[in-house]
């Protein structure tokens, strides 16, 4: 409180009262400019600054009235914002519960998953917003008959009469065809000419795609670069205190016996991962040159094996995609429909298992181990995602070969009369076997196994175990599904409404098998890097859903008897004329300057200006950060050797000084440092202890007998770190 209080004790000529020196104080508070909010007092003082700060007869001019009540607006709006990005508090107890129980590196997982949902919620509404629900209310005229196209194609396949025919609608569902007339897939879209309708329905169906790739690329990268400033600025090796852990982790609010045990399970996880950490950094603090050499021929050894793995993985989905697609009227074909999602879901599954397994042959940091494998297992996951694009753009677009179906409408219209349903069935397919897939393994594998080994005991079951939760390999699973979802935008508009669902019940899934059937790992890893690599995970996948996107929407034919765009040679052709319908001859030359090579490469330029004063300013601020670290260290130095020139220049206590007990080391008990107990930073290094005997504590620790006169008691607790060192 900032009242004054009277002291009734005598005071010392020429010491100011304290109620002069309470109206100083508030004389500098009521014309000092600092915001009343950053003030150091409590909330009672923050008032009564405040009303000195404006008295009541004096009224603020209205601009200033104005001005606060917009920034109160805007800072209720940003923490509304907060909330929303932050999945409108979805699964918060259930996020608090497992990152209690096995640490914030698996709580990022679901972290993620929670992220991957509110990007295909918000895809979903604009697909609706801008597509859909114009669509339903203006009712566009029907563009009336499809064109009679009279086929030429020697020696199509015809029916065989032998084939087996399958009329259940449970597999029409699983295949997609039941839904082939649905606004699921991109066929039934269908709207008259353009200057025949008010809202342009077709441009709406090509921008919305690409806004939602747009959408989710800034959400990514906003949540990607998140942890960088932290990262950057403090450097790779710096690490929190653990002191500042060890005191200040415990919240005093918990009031429930649960709450209290799965903060204890955190905070047991949290020095976990510190000891953890501190014992590799020593460990490669003693590494030879030999050691470091044999260490780098290894981590080859293990990359290369791993690099002819995926090869070998992508090529066996390459001729997996090929049979299935040649072999379309063959009896087989029910069970050939899902052989590629079969093969990509095999492949899949023992390629991160077989990844694991070699990267822990290395004995890697926790953290390096997962975002290595989690690399590799990015490679297979959208090596073979892409692999599955480029065969079926072989199949039906004719990529790379010679058809003469293909020359007259660029596409083989013989097989696939509508090619875009086609390529929107089999990524259907395929989201729809990864979570079936998904399923079978949590109730079909994890948990008979949980079962078998918590019912038997014996070596063989006792090295059987649970199943361990492997992070990595959940995390390619749910991006393999987010990049089909991308894949398909534009051949299936509602299959972000389909990966929602999936997503949602995946975390139930996930959830039980993590609580119930699964272990976690016995080495706990930090979740601030792996988060990072999970977003930069998430835009390989965008990125590679995007360009076959871009390539389809500019340069391929579309159909000439489905969807929006049979009139034109490529879907793009709709924007130049919407342009030449509805802008004046001004701003088509606008447009027209704005894609030319004039407007490029002065763009280009600045924005390479640009680039390089954010690169230049990055550095001037990291080695003004550096300086400011250096001065740190030798502020704390120059104090630690005027406290030890203050200790030397205090008189010994003698023998009568102290009535107590007399100790060897009584001297000690005098404090030695600011920081008691624990080394300050930048504290010099303690001095050699005089040869004698010692004593191995349970820590493993040296120190002098009780005894002998050895080093300061500061000096046999701890050892202090150089600057070197900081």
């Amino acid at each position: 409180m900032l009242l004054p209080r009277s002291v009734s004790s005598e005071r010392a000529p020429g010491v100011p009262e304290p109620e002069e020196l309470w109206e100083a104080e508030m004389e500098r508070l009521r014309g000092s400019g600092t915001p009343v909010r950053g003030l150091p007092y409590a909330m009672m003082d923050k008032r009564l600054i405040w009303q000195l700060r404006e008295p009541a007869g004096v009224q603020t001019l209205r601009w200033q009235r104005w001005q606060r009540r917009r920034q109160t607006v805007e800072r209720r709006l940003r923490e509304a914002a907060q909330r929303l990005a932050r999945g409108l508090g979805l699964w918060e107890g259930a996020l608090y519960e497992i990152g209690g129980l096995f640490g914030t590196g698996i709580r990022s997982y679901f972290t993620f998953l929670r992220f991957l949902l509110l990007l295909n919620l918000l895809s979903l509404l604009l697909t609706a917003s801008f597509v859909l629900l114009p669509l339903v209310w203006l009712r566009p005229p029907d563009p009336g008959p499809t064109l009679n196209l009279t086929l030429q194609c020697p020696g199509s396949r015809q029916s065989q009469p032998g084939v087996l025919r399958f009329h259940n609608q449970l597999w029409h569902v699983l295949t997609g065809r039941a839904f082939t007339n649905t606004y699921l897939f991109y066929g039934a879209y269908r709207v008259g000419p353009e200057s025949s309708s008010v809202y342009s329905i077709r441009l709406a169906y090509l921008l919305s795609p690409l806004a939602c790739l747009l959408l989710c690329f800034c959400g990514t990268l906003r949540r990607m670069v998140k942890g960088l400033p932290q990262k950057t600025l403090l450097g790779q090796g710096y690490q929190a205190p653990l002191s500042a852990k060890v005191f200040s982790s415990w919240d005093f609010c918990i009031r429930v016996q649960e709450a209290a045990t799965i903060k204890k399970h955190e905070i047991s996880n949290e020095f976990k991962v510190e000891l953890e950490e501190g014992r590799r950094f020593q460990l490669m603090q003693q590494q030879t040159r030999a050691q470091t050499a044999c260490h780098l021929l290894s981590y080859l050894r293990v990359n290369i094996l791993i690099g002819l793995l995926v090869v070998g993985a992508i090529s066996a989905i390459f001729w997996a995609t090929k049979y299935s697609q040649d072999n379309k009227e063959e009896s087989l074909f029910l069970l050939l429909q899902y052989l590629p999602p079969g093969v990509i879901a095999l492949v899949n599954f023992l390629g991160p298992l077989l990844f694991t397994f070699l990267v822990q042959l290395e004995n890697y940091p926790p953290n390096t181990e997962v975002n290595l494998t989690l690399i590799w297992c990015v490679v297979l996951k959208l090596a073979s995602l892409g692999m599955f694009s480029v065969s079926l753009g072989q199949t039906i677009l004719c990529i790379g070969r010679d058809k003469s179906s293909c020359e007259s409408y660029g596409y083989n219209v013989c097989d696939y009369q509508c090619w875009e349903n086609s390529v929107g069935e089999e990524l259907y397919k395929l989201s729809i076997f990864n979570f079936l897939l998904t399923v079978a393994f949590a109730f079909l594998v994890t948990l008979p196994r949980r079962l078998l080994v918590d019912r038997f005991s014996g070596r063989f079951w006792a090295w059987l175990e649970r199943e361990e939760f492997l992070v990595p390999k959940n995390v390619l699973d749910i991006v393999a599904g987010q990049t089909v979802t991308w894949m398909g935008l534009f051949y299936c508009p509602l299959l972000p409404l389909l990966n929602s669902v999936f997503l949602f019940l995946t975390f139930y899934i996930k959830k039980y098998t993590l609580l119930k059937n699964s272990r976690a790992s016995s080495r706990p890893f930090r979740a601030s890097s792996s988060t990072f690599f999970f977003q930069l995970v998430l835009l390989l996948g965008l990125l590679l859903a995007a360009v076959p996107l871009g390539y389809v929407v500019s340069s391929i034919h579309s159909s000439w008897n489905c969807g929006l765009f049979t009139n034109y040679s490529a879907p793009w052709q709709v924007v130049p004329e919407l342009v030449a319908l509805g802008l004046p001859p001004i701003g088509q030359r606008a447009l027209h300057y704005l894609g030319s090579h004039a407007f490029s490469f002065p763009l280009l330029i600045l924005l390479s200006l640009v680039l390089t004063v954010c690169i230049s300013q990055t550095q001037a601020n990291a080695r003004a950060i550096h300086r400011l670290r250096k001065q740190l260290v030798w502020q704390v130095q120059e104090k630690w050797h005027l406290v030890e020139d203050l200790s030397r220049l205090l008189p010994e206590p003698g023998p009568s000084d102290s009535p107590g007990p007399k100790y060897p080391a009584s001297q000690a008990s005098r404090p030695q440092s600011f920081c008691p107990g624990f080394p300050c930073p930048g504290s010099p290094g303690p001095q050699a202890p005089r040869p004698g005997p010692f004593v191995v504590d349970a820590a493993g620790l040296r120190s002098p007998c009780p005894g002998q006169h050895g080093a300061p008691a500061s000096a046999r607790r701890f050892r202090f770190p150089s600057g070197a060192e900081l």
